[in-house]
């Protein structure tokens, strides 16, 4: 478990630092996609099954599509449709895949290998994960919610094309 657990990490700390240091945020979404994923591993690693799962449908999940969406959101015309064929090299790709491909090699490892009594799995309830998030926690999940409320309405108002609406009787008159 020990070797399985490091090479997670190495590639959470690689893809976390792609993640950081891509311009392109298609790129950069890739990569955390790949980081989240590596987390979800890590997870049920220590013992944490029902965390691993949550950590997949909703952040690799949900946020994913959110992010994706806010990018397609902020479509910034003719040019993007240019840049988008660029991205679609085997370039940009390869980095994203050598990383599934080694968190996909573990996988295989820990189901087909690796003895399920290593782990130190826990039986957690969904309604004690409620419970805990919606009483001690309430503030935080709150918080969190709103900064993903105002990151979206940012970025819709930020990708809004401005629309000049003058009254008819301010427009001026053509010459002709």
């Amino acid at each position: 478990m020990d070797i399985a657990f490091y090479i997670t990490a190495f590639v959470t700390v690689i893809s976390t630092i792609m993640v950081i240091t891509r311009h392109n945020p298609v790129h950069a979404l890739l990569y955390l996609i790949i980081s989240l994923l590596s987390i979800s591993v890590i997870f049920f690693l220590l013992g944490a099954p029902f965390a691993a799962l949550l950590e997949i449908i909703i952040y690799a999940g949900a946020i994913m599509v959110l992010f994706i969406f806010v990018i397609m959101l902020l479509n910034l015309g003719k040019e993007t449709a240019k840049q988008e064929k660029e991205w679609l090299k085997p370039k940009v790709w390869i980095g994203p895949a050598i990383l599934s491909a080694i968190l996909f090699v573990e996988l295989i490892y820990l189901i087909t290998i690796a003895h399920a009594a290593s782990y130190n799995l826990q039986t957690v309830d969904p309604k004690a994960v409620g419970i805990s998030l919606f009483r001690p926690y309430l503030i935080g999940v709150e918080l969190s919610a709103m900064l993903l409320m105002a990151g979206v309405v940012g970025a819709a108002h930020i990708g809004q094309h401005k629309k000049i609406i003058l009254h008819r009787f301010l427009k001026e008159k053509d010459p002709l």
